[in-house]
């Protein structure tokens, strides 16, 4: 079944294998003339004919054709001098099928004519009586042509099943990359978000209590230290609760995937989803307040304004992001002490619509340093994973201004 699935013009080995076949069909015409049968009995000129046209079956997959003209060449002028009939038959019926087997169905019937043709017409010359052996002779090449023609639909219904399972496989492979390279994509934005609002904070509230300790030291608030102090404390408790729920995220994915172990078509995304379930409630608009409030901590004064209820959770969660972000980014390049930053978030046309403005130096677009960060393209990335646009730059004023929109309608794509 190996070889008769297999593609005859890709198969391994041509040249060797239809030598040894070729080899084979000579012995079988040898086994027959021991056995006897019709006609003159061969003589030195018939067996060098008979010989001269098994050497074309070497080529017959590289060059059905040729190497069918090349038996009939050698095998028609045996028939000539009416040697036994049934010794080149099947070096013809090999070469028949060969041509069937691999040619379209047009050249097959082609062929099978410019065979049968003359085959008969010699048959008729030489043996007028013979209308039985002409019907037996047609059907025979008849038959073998059909069988040719069948196993090449075969192949051809095998090679499509094969090509759609290895299209389906592949499928299944870009899948999986795709969900991972989601996931590790979903898990940066994260730490990216946690990590650059907590450390900003802490930074500030830093500076705040270094400057109370430095500025008078003859007298001390040490209520304004530890305020300071348990600014930081409950900064670093945050961060440290939503870094845990970050790990478990990963470590929930590494426990359904396994170590080692082959995952198996749609586990990826079985794990991705069994992650995103373990992650607990996403942040939303609600927690917009609790956010302020930590920009107010850092010394902004925040001005919050929401009107918009009935929120998507996936839309929700982006728009804290973006707040989040946007606050962090304003307090960390604004520029002054009293930096004032509004937020504002509304629905209109089907959509909520997302403003962060300052009125800082502008610096809101990337890190004092120069060198580049993450800010802007993970609010970006938070706006696209719900349909959603953000637009980032210089107010019309002054300062930076953060503005997105996001559709209410794209409920069930979170990230």
């Amino acid at each position: 079944m190996s070889a008769i699935n297999r593609e005859p013009l890709t198969a391994p080995h041509r040249a060797r294998n239809d030598a040894v076949l070729a080899l084979g069909v000579a012995v079988l015409a040898l086994a027959i003339t021991l056995t006897g049968g019709e006609g003159t009995r061969p003589d030195h000129l018939s067996w060098m004919l008979l010989l001269a046209g098994h050497v074309p079956l070497v080529w017959r997959r590289r060059s059905p054709l040729v190497a069918l003209l090349g038996v009939v060449a050698c095998m028609a002028p045996y028939y000539a001098f009416d040697y036994n009939p049934a010794l080149p038959a099947p070096a013809i019926v090999l070469a028949l099928y060969t041509v069937a087997a691999t040619a379209t169905v047009r050249r097959t019937l082609l062929t099978g004519v410019a065979v049968l043709v003359p085959t008969l017409i010699s048959n008729g010359l030489t043996n007028s009586d013979g209308a039985l052996d002409a019907l037996e002779i047609s059907g025979w090449i008849i038959a073998v042509l059909f069988v040719g023609i069948a196993v090449r639909y075969y192949r051809l219904y095998v090679a499509s099943i094969v090509e759609r399972a290895e299209r389906a496989e592949r499928t299944r492979e870009e899948e999986a990359r795709r969900r991972v390279a989601e996931e590790r994509l979903r898990v940066a934005r994260d730490l990216h978000d946690l990590l650059a609002h907590s450390i900003t904070l802490i930074g500030v509230q830093t500076s705040v209590a270094a400057h109370v300790l430095t500025a008078d030291p003859e007298r001390l608030d040490r209520k304004a230290v530890a305020q300071a102090l348990d600014d930081i404390a409950g900064t670093c408790r945050i961060a440290r609760g939503e870094l845990r729920t970050t790990l478990e995220v990963l470590r929930a994915h590494d426990t359904v995937v396994g170590v080692g172990a082959d995952p198996g078509p749609g586990s990826v995304s079985g794990s991705v989803s069994g992650a995103e379930d373990m992650r607990g409630p996403l942040p939303g608009i609600d927690g917009l307040a609790d956010l302020a409030e930590t920009g107010r901590v850092a010394g902004a004064k925040v001005e919050l304004s929401v009107r918009a209820d009935d929120i998507p959770p996936s839309v929700g969660a982006a728009a804290y992001r973006i707040v989040q972000e946007a606050l962090t980014n304003a307090v960390r390049h604004g520029g002054r002490e009293d930096l004032t930053v509004r937020v504002g978030l509304w629905t209109a046309d089907g959509a909520l619509r997302v403003s962060v403005r300052d009125d800082g130096s502008g610096g809101g677009a990337g890190p004092s340093d120069g060198t580049p960060g993450f800010g802007l393209i993970g609010m970006r990335e938070r706006a696209r994973s719900v349909g959603g646009t953000l637009d980032a730059g210089p107010g019309p004023a002054e300062g930076f201004e953060v503005t997105a929109t996001l559709p209410l309608s794209r409920e069930d794509e979170v990230r």
